[in-house]
């Protein structure tokens, strides 16, 4: 469906929080570097191209990906299939851009939980006080035994500031990570810490992905899968993507 652009799109608002990358202003419309300095002032998006689609060019803000007709007039919010082949070419773009925000992440940041083999690393955005995260958490013994290495990310659902993101800082700033996780998931109390701690970019971080609740699953190839997975089954899903 087309929509004719007259003010701020709602639904856009999660872009301002992405970087800001200067494109090529040759190789862009002018009308289309117009429209995006009025509904998206102050931030340039990481990438302007040519779609599939004649006239019409793809727009990218980290995973955020939406499409402007060359005039500037239209904007086309939601999927772009290719229907001979089934592909979803909007969903191929975003794991593109998820897997250059993937790759720019330092493990160190996260808290991480290795099995003696690992065949799978599986980023995880989690939030302290979520129960399927709980749920999850619960079964690492599992996921780690099937080789799953599961990097934790904060993602506190609340916003910055709120009771789950000053949970998150404690764990993230406690002397071990591992084990405060492990007893906040469990309702237990951990002690208040502060320190230079990643909760706030790795919470932005989650916007950039396209996190819109936890846990959120992202895949070494960019790919996400939103919520919950029990371990047997996210191990069997994982194995077929190397088939």
């Amino acid at each position: 469906m087309l929509i004719s652009i007259r003010r701020p799109i709602y639904g856009l608002v999660l872009l301002l929080s992405v970087g800001c990358p200067v494109w090529a202003a040759g190789d862009v419309p002018a009308a289309i570097q117009k429209r995006l300095s009025e509904i998206i002032p102050d931030k340039a998006p990481d990438s302007v191209e040519v779609s599939p689609i004649s006239g019409v060019y793809e727009v990218s803000y980290g995973a955020q990906v939406f499409y402007l007709s060359g005039d500037g007039k239209y904007l086309i919010q939601g999927d772009l299939l290719d229907v001979d082949s089934r592909k979803n070419l909007t969903d191929d773009r975003r794991n593109v851009y998820r897997k250059h925000l993937l790759d720019d992440i330092d493990p160190k940041t996260a808290i991480s939980f290795v099995p003696k083999e690992t065949k799978h690393v599986v980023y995880v955005f989690t939030d302290i006080d979520c129960p399927y995260c709980r749920r999850m958490h619960s079964q690492m013994a599992d996921y780690n035994a099937m080789g799953i290495e599961i990097r934790y990310l904060a993602f506190p659902r609340t916003g910055i500031d709120s009771p789950s993101y000053v949970k998150a800082e404690d764990v993230w700033c406690a002397k071990d990570r591992k084990a405060a996780l492990t007893m906040a998931k469990n309702g237990e109390k951990v002690e208040h810490n502060k320190c230079d701690n990643p909760v706030k970019s790795e919470y932005e971080l989650g916007q950039k992905f396209g996190v819109d609740g936890t846990p959120t699953l992202v895949l070494a190839d960019g790919s996400i899968l939103p919520g919950y997975m029990e371990p047997l089954r996210l191990a069997a899903y994982l194995s077929t993507l190397h088939k």
